[in-house]
């Protein structure tokens, strides 16, 4: 039986931690901001992340170094057979790309899985993953499952504000003007490779309805007869975020919902405010 290590990165929304606790590794997210580096969840907190935000500063993404991942890899070599490594979906980020080509001077003994999730979803997958090391099973066997469940997943989103997506270059700021004037606010939706437009309501209690009927729709009929993780994530006040999970247990009853800030790499792009919704497949081998 080979020891398996499990790591993934912070767009999991694992902190440091928790990661601990869980006996998972997880990289920190670099950002950049005014042209100083941080790391998520290290040198840069939730809260002034957010404070920084909203202060307009120059905020951009990174991806951790090669030298870090390796270095990260090597030092759980010494200790275990295998590591498989979750990092946030491809269709997001070159971090992903960047692992698989690392993976290769590892002679079979680091699998990269890129099962095309991020944040509350990504999340699931490592703890699924940290489950079924437990079980005794291999590095690829794990990843070889990840991957087979990777698009049994769906989350919705609703933002607050338009400015991060004008600024990020995602709407013009023609239509950012005129979102705000009408009280737009959108829904996007991660299912597989990419953060996509699902829809634009008027107002955050439209938005919710659009993403709770959504939700419905998946479980219904997307997943019908399967059995399904429920989960929430925020950038918005916590006492909002709890309006929020009160609302989705009225409409979902008899899920054990789990709610979790989102992830910094998310965040950047959408704001403050922000709530959100995911479901993913409950994995069998792991029941």
């Amino acid at each position: 039986m080979s020891r398996v290590a499990i790591v993934t990165d912070s767009n999991s929304g694992i902190t440091q931690k928790e990661g601990k606790e869980l006996g998972v590794r997880v990289l920190p997210m670099p950002f950049y901001i005014n042209g100083e580096l941080f790391f998520e969840d290290i040198t840069l907190t939730q809260e002034e992340f957010y404070k920084r935000l909203a202060e307009d500063a120059d905020i951009s993404t990174s991806q951790p170094s090669p030298g870090d991942v390796t270095d990260l890899w090597d030092e759980l070599l010494k200790s275990y057979d295998e590591v498989v490594h979750i990092p946030m979906s491809s269709g997001l980020s070159s971090s992903c790309e960047t692992a698989v080509m690392l993976a290769n001077d590892y002679d079979g003994r680091v699998f990269v899985v890129d099962n095309q999730r991020i944040s509350i979803t990504q999340r699931r997958s490592v703890l699924d993953a940290a489950a079924l090391a437990k079980k005794g099973m291999s590095g690829e066997k794990i990843r070889d499952i990840l991957i087979r469940e990777k698009l049994k997943a769906s989350i919705y989103i609703t933002l607050d504000t338009l400015k991060y997506l004008k600024k990020g270059g995602r709407i013009t700021p023609a239509a950012a003007a005129i979102g705000t004037v009408l009280n737009l606010k959108p829904v996007l939706q991660i299912q597989g490779e990419k953060l996509d437009a699902f829809s634009k309501t008027r107002g955050l209690k439209s938005a919710k309805k659009t993403m709770l009927d959504a939700m419905e729709k998946d479980l219904t009929q997307r997943f019908a007869g399967e059995q399904m993780h429920l989960d929430l994530a925020y950038t918005c006040s916590k006492e909002d975020a709890a309006q929020w999970k009160r609302e989705v247990e009225e409409r979902f009853p008899g899920y054990e919902i789990r709610m979790d800030p989102l992830s910094l790499s998310v965040s950047c792009h959408i704001g403050f405010g922000a709530v959100a919704i995911g479901c993913c497949h409950k994995v069998p081998e792991v029941q």
